[in-house]
């Protein structure tokens, strides 16, 4: 049995991975993309989601979405770890394919509506798309499966700030409203993506048997390798957005914790998030009455690997 998902996406080097896997995988049914700003500006992370799509030989609709943040103040796009182009400024050729007429958040409200308590939203970027499909049918809390996002980080150090991961800090208010809603929320954060590194020799294997996308993957990513040495001393790249997709089909290679999750929206810790134990009471209400969200705390890191390999293979 496949489980259905929509991936919220801001493509990215490894969106690409992400996405690739998740339609390689005989277990999930991937029934669209939307698209967000974040590593690269709204309108090219649409054109970059058709060129994927393509690629992969795939139909499946892309919805373009928000440009911008709710309230906070707009990031610039880090076209020093994905280039100017999000695909490591390889030059790949662009598909002269055409988004779907609706917004990212129309799409989302009407495929959950179209498989209610069937769909999964995996989120790869800043939140913007998820909380207008809320404020546009605030319904469809309780028709969403599960929201999967990679975002946030509890006891790991941010990437952005000390504080903050880069999607949630490029839209802290509609972190805070998707952590918010009374839906399930599984944070895969800094926490567990921290932990798991790909190096040369996944990558060379993913290139040598898989075609086109191969190539495509491997060429792409040598700007993000490049990225990790020059800036992190560190040889390969960690495996954020594709752990969202492995955490969809295999939950198991993960552990988890309760928490009711908050996002500071402003000073100097903007884009955190702030976690704390349900069943704690606190000197401050912040927490209180709050939905408990599902935060990956540790992974099984061989698991992983084995398993994008596999799927891969």
């Amino acid at each position: 049995m496949t489980r259905k998902i929509i991936i919220d996406t801001d493509p990215g080097i490894d969106d690409a991975m992400a996405i690739f896997l998740a339609l390689k995988s005989p277990t999930l049914d991937v029934l669209a993309l939307t698209t967000t700003y974040g590593n690269v500006s709204v309108d090219l992370a649409t054109k970059n989601a058709l060129t994927l799509l393509e690629l992969a030989g795939s139909d499946i609709p892309v919805a373009k979405g928000v440009a911008k943040p709710l309230a906070a103040k707009a990031l610039p796009a880090p076209d020093f770890v994905h280039g100017k182009d999000g695909f490591g400024n390889i030059n790949w050729p662009a598909s002269n394919r055409t988004p779907d007429s609706r917004s990212a958040a129309q799409l989302i409200v009407d495929m959950v509506h179209q498989y209610p308590n069937e769909i999964a939203i995996v989120a790869l970027g800043p939140l913007g798309n998820l909380a207008k499909a809320i404020e546009l049918d605030p319904t469809i809390v309780g028709l969403v499966d599960e929201v999967i996002l990679m975002g946030g980080a509890i006891t790991e150090k941010g990437n952005v700030t000390p504080v903050a991961e880069a999607n949630i800090i490029n839209d802290p208010h509609a972190a805070d409203i998707v952590f918010g809603a009374d839906w399930l929320v599984t944070m895969v954060g800094l926490d567990v993506t921290h932990q798991v590194l790909m190096g040369d020799e996944l990558l060379s294997y993913i290139r040598d048997n898989n075609g086109e996308i191969g190539e495509f993957l491997y060429s792409a990513t040598q700007f993000y390798f490049d990225f990790y040495q020059n800036r992190l001393d560190i040889e390969g790249c960690y495996v954020h957005d594709a752990s969202t997709i492995v955490y969809a089909v295999d939950p198991s290679i993960f552990t988890t914790e309760p928490k009711v999750i908050r996002v500071a929206v402003d000073g100097v810790g903007i884009g955190q998030t702030i976690a704390a134990d349900p069943e704690h009471k606190l000197a401050l209400d912040y927490w209180e009455n709050k939905p408990v969200a599902n935060v990956c705390v540790g992974v099984d890191s061989e698991r992983l690997l084995t398993f994008i390999k596999t799927t891969f293979s």
